[in-house]
């Protein structure tokens, strides 16, 4: 079984590479991963780590029986998750969500002409997660010592990355979620909905 550290470092090789393409804030991107996937240790799918409802862009999608949080109140609903074959291409979704994405135009807006972080954390949060403890996790994650060396250590390197050929996610999460299969997760109400 991989270790936090280590999921966090593969994690970071993204994010710091998505940022230096795209523009789209490495902290932001790992404290997003690290609250909905439990620090890596779960996807929806085979490695949706973001828990990204299915767009008219996405080929493919898992039925997940999810619990949300809709106007303060619990809900459990049957919903079509996006479906990725790798941590990478999840990453790169994310991003481009962000920087694209609608509800997010705004904040990022903003970001891009300050570069300050914690506004657009804090804006990205209030859309992105259902519910507000979630939302608070986002600033306090996004600035933790672990996260920020990660990401230094990946900027320090400048080396071409291990992930640059996209490796899947871990055989524990195929064999444990194939495509398009229903599964039921109850977990505390933190599910986007990008």
């Amino acid at each position: 079984m991989e270790s936090r550290e280590n999921r966090l470092n593969e994690v970071a090789r993204i994010a710091v590479r998505l940022e230096q393409r795209s523009g789209c804030p490495a902290q932001l991107m790992i404290a997003q991963w690290a609250i909905e996937s439990a620090w890596g240790e779960e996807s929806v799918g085979p490695a949706n780590y973001f828990d990204i409802k299915k767009a008219d862009r996405h080929t493919k999608c898992c039925i997940v029986t999810t619990c949300e949080v809709i106007n303060g109140n619990s809900a459990v609903d049957h919903l079509e998750f996006a479906d990725y074959d790798t941590l990478e291409d999840s990453c790169r979704d994310y991003a481009r969500l962000i920087i694209d994405g609608p509800p997010y135009r705004p904040a990022w807006e903003q970001y891009k002409n300050g570069r300050d972080l914690p506004p657009q954390v804090a804006a990205v949060a209030r859309v992105c997660a259902s519910d507000p403890g979630c939302a608070r996790l986002v600033a306090p994650i996004s600035s933790q010592v672990n996260v920020s060396h990660a990401i230094a250590q990946e900027a320090q390197q400048k080396r071409p990355s291990a992930l640059a050929q996209a490796r899947p996610t871990s055989a524990k999460n195929q064999a444990k979620y194939p495509r398009c299969q229903r599964r039921t997760r109850f977990t505390p109400a933190t599910r986007c909905w990008l």
